[in-house]
């Protein structure tokens, strides 16, 4: 099994509709806030080198933005 943290923010759209689709899969994931969660912030920004949501880390592979194609490839949807 994956796992599979989503750094986001209340905001952002864009980590709406990750964690959306991410639900819509029946796939579990770790949400982290990180408009609230200093070390979560810190820890995105250290793994991605972005400062920009969302950011999505599955098994340790870093994916910026909501990239359906890469997020599919990373969990072997098709």
């Amino acid at each position: 099994m994956a796992v599979i943290k989503v750094y986001s923010t209340p905001s952002c759209p864009w980590c709406a509709r990750t964690k959306q689709y991410l639900s819509s899969k029946r796939i579990p994931y770790i949400d982290y806030d990180v408009s609230r969660d200093r070390n979560a912030a810190m820890e995105m920004i250290r793994k991605s080198g972005q400062q920009g949501v969302p950011v999505i880390d599955i098994n340790g592979n870093i994916v910026v933005g909501f990239d359906k194609e890469r997020i599919d490839s990373l969990l072997g949807i098709r």
